[in-house]
Parts: structure tokens; sequence; C-alpha cells
């Protein structure tokens, strides 16, 4: 199931840091794209390496083309405009597109990018203390995108998300369902994955942990940044 769009009321505001968050992960994934070659260089100079953010040093007998010029932990911000191939990015920025302008409206513009560095911050050190030692670079937005999840799972619970199911034989249909339920599912599927991938600290893939961590520091984050004493956006079913 993909989700296509949302249906709710919306706030009469142009969700400026959600398009420039968007472009800027574009321009990013551009840029590793045409180092050919040295992209992967690049993703262990920018992308957040649990190991190097635990022990405060890098890591031992990385090649000097693969040490990052800056310094450990603000990799960790780094590694959020980070993807490892076309899918990746896709995927994060539609998950962005489709929730994050009403989260926007819910905190206001100034707030909305400190909203999500710091639900992407918490999601990188989620992955780090549970996997101090793993020597793999953490690279994406799905941990900051996780936190726009949560608070959009607190806010707007009864708000319609329309999803593209697709059935054998070519067929597909749209559904409409309960924010309430997609966003819930998904964070069940999160931790079952999660407590699957426990064990196997340096194990390639999907860092289910930094999405568990971002998502409920969404949850919790949305109450200290959303606009108060202001009528706030209300979700209906459409």
């Amino acid at each position: 199931m993909i989700p296509i769009r949302d249906s709710h009321v919306r706030i009469k505001t142009t969700p400026i840091f959600t398009v420039l968050l968007i472009l800027g992960n574009i321009a990013v994934f551009v840029y590793q794209f045409l180092l050919g070659p040295h992209a992967e260089a690049f993703l262990f100079q920018y992308g957040a390496i649990p190991w190097e953010i635990s022990h405060f040093q890098d890591l031992p007998g990385l090649s000097w083309t693969h040490q990052s010029p800056i310094p450990n932990f603000l990799t960790l911000f780094t590694s959020m405009f980070l993807h490892g191939g076309i899918l990746h990015l896709l995927g994060n920025m539609l998950y962005l597109w489709i929730f994050g302008d009403n989260v926007e409206a819910l905190t206001g513009h100034l707030k909305f990018p400190v909203f999500y560095l710091t639900c992407g911050l918490v999601a990188a050190m989620t992955h780090v203390v549970l996997a101090p030692h793993s020597q793999i670079p953490m690279i994406g937005a799905s941990g900051a995108v996780s936190g726009i999840l949560g608070a959009y799972f607190i806010r707007f619970p009864k708000a319609r998300v329309h999803m593209l199911v697709f059935f054998p034989f070519l067929l597909f249909h749209v559904f409409q369902m309960p924010a309430l339920v997609v966003l819930g599912l998904w964070f069940i599927l999160q931790v079952l994955n999660g407590l699957g991938s426990l064990g196997y600290p340096n194990a390639g893939g999907v860092a289910w942990f930094a999405h568990i961590g971002g998502f409920v520091a969404g949850m919790i984050l949305v109450y200290f940044f959303e606009k108060k004493g202001k009528k706030k956006a209300e979700a209906r079913w459409i």
C-alpha cells in the first residue's frame, strides 16, 4: 500500500519549509549521483557512523578518502539529507509531502525545520544507543520524517489517508483509511522489524529503531512546538 494524499481541512498557508526540505534532499541526491564512483566515499564522509558517534573518534582503518571533514557529531544532521537510492529518496519525500504541510501549519514556518531536525536527531541517537558498535553509515531522512508522522498521528488521527493498493494482474484501487489506522499500523511494523533486527547490529538495511525513536519524538515534541493561543488545524472526514 502506498499513500498518495490525505483529506482534511487545510490551514491557508504555504508549506514553505516542507517544500524547501524536499528540494534540499533532491539537490543533495543529484549531487551524489553526479559523483559517480566517488559517491560511496561521500556517504561515509557525511553519513552518521554509530561507532564514531559513540567512541568520539574516526573509525580506525578508514581510508582518508572516506574520513569525514566535519566533526563526527555533525554527521547526525548531514546524514538526514543523504539517501542510498532513488526509491529511498522518493519514499521519504512522498511521506514528507503528504504529512509535512499539516505539521508545518501546526508548528508555524520557523519552528517546523527545528522540529524536523530535532526529531531526526533523536531518531539517529536512538539507533546509535542501540547499535553503538555499528560501522555502517546511517543515512536518510526517515528518522526526521518519522517525527512528522508521529506529530500527525497525535494531531490529525481522523484525517483520511488515500492509499493506493495493488492487486494481481496490474489492478489497483484507492482506499481511504483514518490516519490513526495507517500510521498506527506503520508504527507497529517498525517495532516488529526492530525487534527482529536485535542481535544484528552490523547488518545492513533499515535502521528500524531510528524510525521508532523519531516517531515517538514527534508524538511528544508536537506538544511543545505547536502554536499556542491560535486556532489549530482540525481534521475532518472527506
